[in-house]
């Protein structure tokens, strides 16, 4: 929009709305929301100007962006594929948005994304098809569901009357998001943990107040009433505080890190403890440290025990 409004300065408000396909009222929106961008500082002259109070529109400190934007070959391959993706997914709402979007793209690149054309797109829907399937329906009819979800930290399954929010895919998983009427709170459920799914015949719209989760630094988000646990990691197990969500990192001068971080269940990091074995130390809280030493005492016990009731051999 912004170059097109400054190769033509003075511009009927109704003309710019007629040229974009959009209404009057939406264009001021628009220009009410140039303010808000330009080039970084954020100061006088860093910020595009627009005044359109004379029915007229006239921008300003807009020159950088005045000619429009043109992609290279490897931009407009890397949007195409992303595109095929997004329409690969199974249930994704404004389809034809995202189509119609992607014949845009291939015409105005032309013979560019010929090599586009021999990348085929499938996204692996994996063991939950069928429970993806209904999670979809459901929230296409906005009905609540009835899940039995495996809980694999506590090895346990729990039944659950969920109200759909979305169906995402993320790292490579789906989930399934929604109004959890057990916790009385948003839940991620991942859909090849769901062993049963029934859609019921009840209106399933969350209640007012329900948001979908931020999910830009990842799936998991620690509450504030979460156990707080810090833990001693060495050189070799450095890694895990760039993998998990972590409230500090203090480097050690070995190469090695202590960090703190919040968890509500404990059995899996428990589990990261004896796999990371002498790399790491829980240091507080001391119930979770004798936990993990009990374990993996337990465990070579076990092995202890399995190595002596062999035969000999030979």
């Amino acid at each position: 929009m912004v170059p097109w409004l400054l190769n033509r300065q003075g511009v009927d408000i109704e003309e710019a709305a007629r040229e974009f396909a959009v209404t009057p009222s939406q264009v001021e929106a628009d220009l009410a929301l140039l303010f808000l961008c330009g080039t970084p500082g954020g100061y006088h002259g860093d910020l595009i100007e627009a005044e359109w109070e004379s029915g007229r529109i006239f921008l300003g400190n807009a020159d950088t962006i005045k000619r429009p934007l043109r992609l290279g070959v490897d931009e407009a391959l890397a949007l195409i594929v992303g595109l095929r993706a997004l329409a690969a997914v199974s249930g994704i709402g404004e389809r034809d948005a995202v189509v119609r979007a992607l014949a845009k793209l291939e015409a105005a690149t032309g013979a560019a994304s010929a090599g586009a054309s021999r990348i085929q797109v499938v996204i692996d829907e994996g063991a939950g098809r069928q429970a993806l399937a209904l999670a979809q329906q459901a929230l296409t009819e906005h009905r609540r569901v009835h899940i039995r979800y495996l809980v694999p930290g506590r090895d346990e399954s729990t039944e659950r009357d969920v109200d759909p929010m979305r169906v995402i895919s993320f790292d490579a998983q789906w989930y399934l998001e929604g109004w959890c009427h057990r916790a009385e709170d948003v839940r991620l459920f991942r859909v090849d943990r769901i062993e049963s799914i029934t859609i019921l015949d009840e209106d399933g719209t969350p209640p007012v107040g329900a948001e979908p989760r931020d999910l830009d630094s990842g799936v998991f988000t620690p509450r504030a009433d979460d156990e707080l646990v810090r833990v001693a990691l060495g050189p070799g197990a450095a890694w895990v505080s760039d993998y998990y969500p972590t409230e500090s990192v203090e480097p050690t001068s070995e190469g090695g890190a202590v960090i703190t971080l919040r968890t509500a269940d404990t059995a899996w990091l428990r589990r990261l403890m004896w796999r990371l074995g002498s790399q790491a130390l829980v240091l507080e809280p001391e119930e979770l440290a004798i936990a993990v030493r009990r374990g993996a005492r337990e465990a070579l016990d076990a092995y202890a025990a399995s190595a002596s009731s062999m035969p000999p051999s030979g």
